[in-house]
């Protein structure tokens, strides 16, 4: 059973949207009746019922009242018209065989008509033929739905004298109006569908933003955090040994903090820049902070401008990892346009990585990312100096 905070919750959502067609049990009775589209379809099914009211009660109760028989056609015409208002909201989104038990039921009700009008009997097969349209059946049922009515109404007019040409004329309103609403509702479905990619595609860019942000906060915080942690260790082994350059590295330490707040600041704003040349000046002092000797490039001329970014990106996770994991002596970077290099004589990996294997660890991983966004693979394995080797090339 669907509880009413269920209830609600589906009529929130459904309640701004265009849903002729759409399945509305999960809002329960009352809540079929008042969601929008069936407040729509009851105007628009209302006026038919009041057209046909005002173009047809005379002669339908003139031949009642003749009959003797007024209250029991008047009751048969009242459940087939509160029938044919009330079933689309019901069948909406439901299963096939439901809908066609819904639109068999109504032209059971309709048949009863030729009982005692047989020559306009079939006018009611034209409301018939809309509730076919507007319950979105598929293409192939509804149109040999259509076809079946147009040849049973064709031929019941022929069959009371009329000219083909008199005679066409109800057939051919039951089916231009049958196909008028199956159109209306396709187009509909068409909408309502552009409406749910857009809703798709907005979360999609929600989760890359949260992503983006996720990313770039990893990169900053842990190459910033650890350059802070070296530096804090070497500031209190030189608090005594040596005051003076104790006093630069607290000072480092202070601008580092302030530069990764401002880093953060601007990731979360979403206009922060990173450089390669920018990153090696920064590479250079977090090596030599931690004891490690840096054979870094003197600038990052050679690198083609749209691999900037990206190879600062590379050159900050890299050498993190080499200060925080790899226990070395030395840390070797080169780079030309398009790839870049970075090793070191540590531990390294217990075997050689596979060319092209993915990397392990958030921060490699959204590394990979960005990579193989710009066209470039990322790659691990054994460096000729003995430690790790991360490569980023085409």
């Amino acid at each position: 059973m669907t509880s009413g905070s269920q209830r609600a919750s589906a009529f929130g959502r459904l309640s701004g949207a265009e849903i002729f067609g759409q399945d509305l049990s999960a809002l329960g009775l009352l809540g079929v009746l008042r969601a929008p589209a069936s407040r729509r379809w009851f105007i628009g099914s209302g006026i038919a019922v009041v057209f046909w009211i005002i173009g047809g009660w005379d002669r339908f109760a003139a031949a009642a009242i003749a009959a003797g028989a007024l209250p029991l056609r008047t009751a048969h015409l009242a459940v087939f018209m509160l029938s044919f208002m009330l079933i689309p909201p019901f069948s909406w989104g439901q299963t096939l065989a439901r809908k066609l038990g819904l639109l068999a039921f109504l032209v059971v009700l309709s048949l009863g008509f030729f009982l005692y009008d047989s020559s306009g009997g079939g006018w009611y097969w034209t409301y018939v033929a809309v509730l076919a349209g507007v319950q979105q059946i598929p293409r192939g049922i509804f149109l040999g739905f259509l076809a079946g009515l147009f040849v049973v109404s064709l031929s019941i007019q022929l069959g009371h004298g009329l000219a083909f040409v008199e005679a066409l004329n109800q057939p051919t309103l039951i089916v231009s109006l049958g196909l008028l609403l199956a159109a209306l509702g396709r187009q509909a479905q068409t909408l309502r569908e552009l409406r749910g990619a857009q809703h798709e595609l907005a979360e999609l860019a929600v989760a890359e933003e949260r992503n983006r942000v996720a990313r770039d906060l990893h990169d900053i915080l842990g190459h910033s955090l650890t350059v802070i942690a070296v530096k804090a260790e070497l500031t209190g082994r030189l608090v005594r040994l040596d005051p003076d350059r104790a006093e630069r590295e607290a000072a480092d330490l202070e601008e580092l903090a302030r530069g990764a707040l401002a880093d953060v600041r601007a990731t979360v704003g979403g206009y922060r820049g990173v450089s390669v040349a920018t990153e090696l000046a920064e590479a250079r002092a977090a090596l030599e902070s931690a004891g490690i000797e840096p054979r870094l490039p003197v600038a990052a001329d050679s690198v083609t401008a749209a691999n900037r970014e990206l190879f600062g990106w590379v050159l900050r996770e890299g050498v993190t990892n080499v200060v925080r994991h790899s226990g070395a002596s030395v840390c070797e970077v080169a780079f030309g346009p398009d790839w870049i290099q970075i090793d070191d004589d540590g531990a390294g990996p217990s075997s050689a990585a596979e060319p092209g294997q993915a990397p392990a660890g958030h921060g490699l991983s959204g590394l990979g990312e960005r990579a193989h966004a710009a066209g470039l693979t990322l790659s691990l394995g054994r460096s000729e100096l003995g430690g790790y080797r991360l490569r980023v090339a085409a």
